[in-house]
C-alpha cells in the first residue's frame, strides 16, 4: 500500500484532456502537424526552439470544481462534501495532460521545381492521467456501513490509468494536388512511468452478524499494474535530497530508449472539395507500449468474511486498551487480505484520438492601389466546425467546437473557439500566432470566462511556444 500511495502521489504532482481545438489546423504553427500529419504546410523548413517550442498544460474535472469544496460561502464543509459525493456518478472523471516538446524540426523535400513533401520530426515528453470518480467507494467512505446493511457496494468503480512517456516521431506530409494533402507519422514510445487499474471487479456487503454486531463480506478481484517506479522506491539514499537527485537521474535515462518501449502511428488528411471549402481529419496514437522492465502488479483476489474484533475494554483498566484493539484490527486485516505482488509483463494501449473539421474561407485582401482583391492572396477569414473524441476505458470523451480564424495583419493571426464538452458548455478559447521576421510565437488558452476565478473552472488549458520558420509564405 505504501508503494501504491507513492505512485498516485508522484503522478498527481504533475497536476498541471488532450483536446487541442485551438491548435488543430492552425497551420501557421508547425506544431499543428502533431494533431494532423496531413495539415497543409507553407514553409520550406522550421526548427523549434528546444524546450520551449511547445508547452501544453491541461486539467479538467467533469463533475465538480475546487470551488465546490473550498468556497468561502458560509456553507459547512461537510455539507459541501456531501453535495459533491452525491452529485457525481461513476462516469464522471478527472484528467490531467501535460506535454513538453524537447526538440522538433522539419523541411520540404521533392523535386526542385515542386517540393510537395514535408518531413517533420521531433521528441516530446507527455504526462497523461485519467481516472473515474469511484462513486461507491466515496459513498461508503462518507456514510460508513452502519446505515447500509444489505447494500452491495461495487468495488469495480476503481478505474484509473496514468503514464509518463517520451515520444520520438517522424512524419511525412504529401501534397498530392490542389485538392488533397495527406500525411503519416510514425512513433516510438519510451515509457518512463506507468500505472493502470482498469479491469477491477468486486463487492462489499454488510449484514447482521452472528458472533459480533456486523458481518462484513468482501468478494475481490482487484489489480494495480505498475512499471518504472519500483526501482525508484528501492534507491539507496542518504536522505530525501539524495534520493531526489538519484531519482531524477534515473528518470532521465529512460527518456530515450531507456525504459519500456512501444510503437504507434498517426494518419491525417486535408481535402478541398471546392476552393473555399476545407475538410480535414486525423487519427492519433494508434499504438501500444509493452512493459517488461521494472514491472510490479499488485493483486487482491478472493472472498473474505470479517466479523470484527470483540473489544475487551474493562472498567477496572486491567483489560485490552484502545490502542491494542486497533492494532489487533490492523493485524487481522493484514492476515485476511493477501496482497500479492507479481512481476508479469503487460501491455498498455495508448488512448486513440480522432479529429475532424469542415470549414469555409472568405474575404480576400483588398489592394489599395486598385481597390480590388488580390487574386494570388489567401483568404483572410475562416469559419468552421470541429469534432473530437478520445478513447477511454469506459466510454469515449467527446467535444464539438465552432471556430473563427482571422489573419489580422501580415505578421499576426488569431483564432477564437467555442467548445461544448464533458467539462463545460461555455468554453471560449483564444489563440494568437505572430511571425516577426522568421520567429514564430504562439499563445493559446481555453475557458477564458472562468479565468476571473479559476477555482470555479472545471477545465483549464494553456499552450505556448517558439519556432524559427524559413521562409514564411506571403499571404
Amino acid at each position: 500500500m505504501k508503494k501504491i500511495s507513492f505512485i498516485l502521489f508522484l503522478f498527481s504532482c504533475f497536476a498541471f484532456t488532450q483536446h487541442k481545438q485551438l491548435l488543430y489546423n492552425f497551420t501557421d504553427i508547425p506544431q499543428s502537424l502533431l494533431s494532423n500529419p496531413g495539415a497543409e504546410v507553407n514553409y520550406k523548413w522550421h526548427v523549434g526552439i528546444p524546450l520551449v517550442s511547445h508547452i501544453h498544460l491541461n486539467a479538467g474535472a467533469s463533475g465538480t470544481s475546487v470551488y465546490d469544496l473550498f468556497a468561502d460561502n458560509g456553507v459547512d464543509f461537510n455539507e459541501k462534501l456531501r453535495r459533491v459525493v452525491y452529485s457525481m456518478d461513476r462516469n464522471d472523471f478527472f484528467t490531467i495532460n501535460q506535454q513538453l516538446e524537447i526538440f522538433s524540426g522539419g523541411f520540404a523535400i521533392g523535386p526542385s521545381y515542386e517540393k510537395n513533401k514535408y518531413l517533420s520530426f521531433g521528441l516530446y515528453q507527455e504526462t497523461d492521467i485519467h481516472f473515474y470518480f469511484p462513486k461507491d467507494y466515496a459513498v461508503l467512505a462518507y456514510e460508513g456501513n452502519r446505515d447500509n446493511i444489505g447494500r452491495v457496494f461495487d468495488l469495480g468503480d476503481l478505474n484509473a490509468k496514468g503514464e509518463l512517456i517520451s515520444v520520438l516521431h517522424v512524419g511525412l506530409t504529401t501534397k498530392l494536388n490542389k485538392k488533397w494533402t495527406y500525411g503519416f507519422r510514425g512513433k516510438i514510445y519510451s515509457s518512463i512511468l506507468n500505472f493502470k487499474s482498469t479491469n477491477n471487479n468486486g463487492a462489499f456487503l454488510t449484514t447482521e452478524g452472528t458472533n459480533n454486531i456486523y458481518n462484513h463480506t468482501f468478494d475481490l478481484d482487484l489489480a494495480f499494474q505498475t512499471s518504472g517506479y519500483a526501482s525508484l522506491i528501492d534507491l539507496d539514499n542518504d536522505g530525501q535530497n539524495d534520493w531526489n537527485g538519484k531519482a531524477i537521474k534515473e528518470l532521465r535515462k529512460r527518456v530515450l530508449f531507456g525504459g519500456n518501449l512501444g510503437l504507434g502511428f498517426d494518419l491525417g488528411f486535408t481535402y478541398h472539395p471546392k476552393e473555399q471549402w476545407t475538410v480535414t481529419g486525423s487519427i492519433q496514437d494508434i499504438g501500444f507500449i509493452h512493459h517488461t522492465k521494472d514491472v510490479e502488479t499488485y493483486t487482491l483476489k478472493g472472498a473474505y468474511t470479517f466479523e470484527g474484533v470483540n473489544p475487551l475494554f474493562p472498567n477496572n483498566g486491567s483489560g485490552q486498551t484502545a490502542a491494542a484493539y486497533w492494532e489487533e484490527i490492523k493485524n487481522t486485516f493484514e492476515d485476511l487480505f493477501e496482497l500479492d505482488t507479481i512481476t508479469k509483463n503487460y501491455t498498455s494501449w495508448r488512448s486513440p484520438k480522432l479529429n475532424g473539421s469542415v470549414s469555409y474561407k472568405y474575404g480576400k485582401k483588398v489592394l489599395k492601389e486598385c481597390n480590388c482583391t488580390a487574386d494570388d492572396g489567401d483568404y483572410l477569414n475562416e469559419v468552421g466546425l470541429q469534432v473530437y473524441a478520445i478513447g477511454r476505458s469506459r466510454r469515449p470523451q467527446t467535444a464539438v467546437t465552432a471556430f473563427y480564424y482571422r489573419r489580422l495583419f501580415s505578421f499576426l493571426s488569431g483564432k477564437v473557439t467555442y467548445t461544448a464538452d464533458s467539462f463545460s458548455k461555455t468554453n471560449i478559447g483564444l489563440g494568437i500566432s505572430s511571425h516577426i521576421g522568421n520567429v514564430n510565437f504562439y499563445l493559446m488558452a481555453d475557458n477564458l470566462l472562468e479565468y476571473q476565478n479559476l477555482a470555479k473552472a472545471n477545465y483549464a488549458s494553456i499552450q505556448l511556444g517558439f519556432n524559427y520558420i524559413f521562409p514564411l509564405a506571403k499571404k
